[in-house]
C-alpha cells in the first residue's frame, strides 16, 4: 500500500520526495491522496471540517468525516456523505489516533485525507528531545527571554515565554504536558524570544510542476496567550515594496523545500519593517478565510486540485488586493478573566449575523451543540468584507451586535472593544497590544456619558413595555369578568447600574417612548418584540442593536449593548423605597478558599490538609480545553481541607482547597 501513496506535502524539515509508509503520511503536512480519488477523508473537526467538506462538495467529491464519540451528532458528520468514530472525546484517543484513522481510510476507501489545522496536519518527528534541565542549558545558551513550543503544535497551545530559568523549568513543564495533550507529542523547541514585535504572514500556494505564488500578507498582532484573537488582510503597516520582499523570501522558501500545497510563511516585523523568519505552517490556517476574500482564490479548492496533481491555474501578477478583510475568532471563553478562560456548556441558542452585507461565518456548531473541555473552545471564525478597512470594522461592528450566542459565555465583548480601539484603527499594534491596552486586564466597555443614558433609556423602556405586555389579555372581551387594566401616563423608576441609581420617568405612546434620564429627555423607539433575540433600538436618531439576555420578576435584566453585557435593575419607585428594607447577601470571603475560575480537569494537585503554602504557591494545575492553568495560594496560611484529586473534573465555581 505505501507505494501507492504519495504526499502532497512536506514539512520544511523533511523536503525529500519518496516511497513513505502509511503512518509517515499520516505525519506530513497537508493534504494526502492517491493519484486519483473521488473520495476524501476529513481528519478533523469543527468549522474547518465543515470548511473542506463545503468545498469538496462543490468539486463532486465524496467526504468522510471521522469523529469522536462525544462528536457523534456533531455538524460535520452530518454534512458529510460517510461517518466513521475513532475513539472516545480525549484527542490522543481519537483526531490524533493515526491507528484508528488509518483503518478508518481503508474501511472507507478514501483516497485522500485533509487535515484542515492542529491535530494531524503538523505531525512530524523532527524535533530533539529535551528534559528541564537541558532546557535551561539552551536557554542561557541563546539568551533571555526565550519562547519554548511545541514542535508539533499550533494555536498559541503548548507556547511559554520565559525570562529566566525558574520560568524555564515551568515553561518545560507545561508545555510539554500541553503538546502531549493537543498534539500526542510532547517534543519541545527553543528560540529566542522578540519582544514588541508584529506578526505578519505570507500565504504561498506550490504545485507538483515547481510554480509557487505569494497571496499576499495576513496581520496577526492581536493575540492572546500566543494565540490570534484579530487578523485581517492586508497589513495597514506594509508598503508594496517591503509586501513584495516577504512575498518572495516565502516563496524562495517553498521552492527550496519542494512545498507543493497552500502554506503560511510566518515573519516577526519591527517597527522599522525589518522582518524576521519565525517558522512555516505546513498546512491550512485558520485564518486563511481574509486571503480568500481579497484575492477571490478558494484556498481548500487549490490544495485539493494541486494534491490532485493540476498547475497552478494563476500567476503571480494575477494576485490582487481587492479591498479588505477581517477575521474575529469567536471563542467559548470568559473575556473577563486572563482574556478568556474558557466556557462550556450547550448552546440554547444560536443565529449569525449573515443577514449582514459582506459578511462570512465558518461554524462547525448549530442551537444545541455542547462546547466540552475535550476540545478548542471556538465557536466560529466571524469575518467581514468591504471595500477599504474602514468599512470592514463597521460591518464587523454590527455582526458582533447582530450574532446570538446563548449558553455559554463567549468573547465579542473583547472583540468588539478592540476594533473599536483607537490604536487599533490607526494601526498601531504589536503582539502585546491586550497586555498593553488592558493593563489590569479587561473591563468591558466602558461607557461614555451619552452611552449611558441610552442604556437606561432602553433600559426604562423594556420594564415599560414588558409590564404592559403583561396587562394584555388575549379574547378578554368575551370574558364575564371585567378586566381592570392600571392607567399610568408617567412610569417613575429607579434604575441601578453599575452600583449607582438613576431616577428615571418614562412615557410612551405606542412604540415611542419618551424617556428622562437624569433630568435630560431621549425619544427611544423599536418595535418592542420582547420575543426576539435582538431588538433594533432608535434613540434619538442614533440607531442601536441590543439583546435582553435575561428579564426577571423583580426588574432584574442582562443587557448586551456594544458588545459588553450590562446587570441593570429596574424598580418602580415604590418598590425602591420598599426595597431598602431588604436584607443585602453576605458577600463570600474568597481570600482562604481558591475555587476554579474555568471548568476543566484537575491534572496535578501539591498540597494536602495540614500543609503550609505561602501567597503565589501553587496549589494545582486546571488543564481545560489542552490550556493548562497553575492555580496559586491568594494568601500565605495552612491548608485546611482538599476537595479535589489529580483526575477530577471541576465546574467553574467549584471549591478546591480551603485555607484556615
Amino acid at each position: 500500500m505505501a507505494g501507492l501513496w504519495v504526499g502532497a506535502a512536506s514539512l520544511i524539515s523533511a523536503g525529500r520526495r519518496g516511497q513513505r509508509s502509511p503512518h509517515q503520511l499520516m505525519r506530513s503536512a497537508a493534504l494526502w491522496t492517491l493519484k486519483t480519488f473521488d473520495k476524501i477523508l476529513v481528519a478533523n473537526r469543527g468549522e474547518i471540517a465543515c470548511r473542506v467538506i463545503k468545498t469538496c462538495k462543490k468539486m463532486g467529491i465524496k467526504t468522510v468525516a471521522i469523529h469522536s464519540d462525544v462528536d457523534a451528532s456533531s455538524v460535520h458528520v452530518k454534512m458529510a456523505d460517510e461517518a466513521v468514530c475513532v475513539g472516545p472525546a480525549p484527542t490522543s484517543k481519537s483526531y490524533l489516533n493515526m491507528d484508528a484513522i488509518m483503518e478508518a481510510i481503508k474501511k472507507t476507501r478514501a483516497q485522500a485525507v485533509h487535515p484542515g489545522y492542529g491535530f494531524l496536519s503538523e505531525n512530524k518527528e523532527f524535533a530533539k528531545c529535551l528534559d528541564a534541565d537541558e532546557a535551561v542549558r539552551i536557554a542561557r545558551e541563546i539568551g533571555y527571554p526565550v519562547m519554548i513550543k511545541a514542535s508539533a503544535g499550533g494555536g498559541g497551545k503548548g507556547m511559554r515565554i520565559a525570562w529566566d530559568d525558574e520560568e524555564t523549568r515551568d515553561g518545560f513543564r507545561f508545555s510539554s504536558q500541553e503538546a502531549a495533550s493537543s498534539f500526542g507529542d510532547d517534543r519541545l523547541l527553543i528560540e529566542k524570544f522578540i519582544d514588541n514585535p508584529r506578526h505578519i504572514e505570507i500565504q504561498v500556494l506550490g504545485d507538483k510542476h515547481g510554480n509557487a505564488l505569494w497571496l499576499n500578507e495576513r496581520e496577526c498582532s492581536i493575540q492572546r496567550r500566543n494565540q490570534k484573537v484579530v487578523e485581517e488582510a492586508p497589513s495597514i503597516f506594509l508598503d508594496s515594496e517591503t509586501r513584495r520582499a516577504m512575498g518572495e523570501q516565502a516563496v524562495a522558501l517553498a521552492k527550496a523545500v519542494q512545498y507543493s500545497s497552500a502554506g503560511t510563511v510566518e515573519f516577526l516585523v519591527d517597527s522599522k519593517k525589518n522582518f524576521y523568519f519565525l517558522e512555516m505552517n505546513t498546512r491550512l490556517q485558520v485564518e486563511h478565510p481574509v486571503t480568500e476574500c481579497i484575492t477571490g482564490l478558494d484556498l481548500v479548492q487549490e490544495m485539493i486540485r494541486v494534491a490532485k496533481g493540476y498547475p497552478l491555474r494563476h500567476k503571480q501578477a494575477d494576485i490582487p488586493i481587492n479591498g479588505w478583510a477581517v477575521e474575529c475568532r469567536v471563542y467559548a471563553e470568559d473575556p473577563y478573566k486572563s482574556f478568556g478562560l474558557p466556557s462550556i456548556g450547550r448552546l440554547s441558542q444560536y443565529q449569525e449575523p449573515i443577514h449582514l452585507p459582506g459578511v462570512r461565518v465558518d461554524s462547525g456548531i448549530q442551537p444545541g451543540s455542547d462546547i466540552s473541555i475535550y476540545y478548542d473552545p471556538m465557536i466560529s471564525k466571524l469575518i467581514t468584507y468591504g471595500s477599504d478597512r474602514t468599512e470592514a470594522l463597521k460591518r464587523m461592528e454590527d455582526a458582533l451586535d447582530n450574532y446570538v450566542i446563548r449558553g455559554v459565555t463567549h468573547n465579542i465583548a473583547l472583540l468588539r472593544e478592540v476594533i473599536i480601539n483607537s490604536r487599533f484603527i490607526k494601526g498601531d499594534i504589536n503582539t502585546k497590544f491586550l497586555s498593553d491596552v488592558y493593563p489590569d486586564g479587561f473591563k468591558g466597555h466602558k461607557l461614555t456619558e451619552d452611552e449611558r443614558s441610552q442604556l437606561l433609556a432602553m433600559a426604562a423602556s423594556l420594564f415599560v413595555a414588558s409590564q404592559l405586555r403583561a396587562q394584555h389579555f388575549q379574547g378578554h372581551e368575551n370574558s364575564r369578568v371585567p378586566i381592570v387594566k392600571p392607567q399610568v401616563a408617567n412610569w417613575e423608576l429607579s434604575i441601578k447600574l453599575n452600583d449607582e441609581v438613576h431616577a428615571v420617568v418614562a412615557s410612551n405612546s405606542g412604540p415611542a417612548f419618551s424617556v428622562e434620564v437624569d433630568g435630560s429627555k431621549l425619544n427611544v423607539t423599536s418595535t418592542w418584540n420582547l420575543a426576539s433575540p435582538l431588538l433594533s433600538v432608535n434613540v434619538d436618531g442614533t440607531q442601536r442593536t441590543i439583546q435582553c439576555l435575561s428579564r426577571e420578576a423583580g426588574g432584574s435584566m442582562s443587557i448586551q449593548f456594544l458588545g459588553t453585557v450590562y446587570k441593570v435593575h429596574v424598580l418602580t419607585k415604590l418598590a425602591a423605597e420598599l426595597s431598602e428594607f431588604m436584607l443585602e447577601k453576605v458577600v463570600e470571603d474568597t481570600s482562604s478558599i481558591l475555587r476554579s475560575p474555568m471548568p476543566g480537569m484537575v491534572v496535578a494537585l501539591s498540597v494536602k490538609p495540614g500543609d503550609m503554602v505561602s501567597e503565589g504557591q501553587e496549589i494545582c494545575v486546571i488543564e481545560a480545553m489542552k490550556m493548562q492553568n497553575s492555580m496559586t495560594a491568594g494568601k500565605t496560611g495552612k491548608v485546611k481541607s482538599v476537595h479535589c484529586k489529580a483526575g477530577d473534573t471541576v465546574g467553574e465555581g467549584d471549591l478546591l482547597v480551603e485555607l484556615q
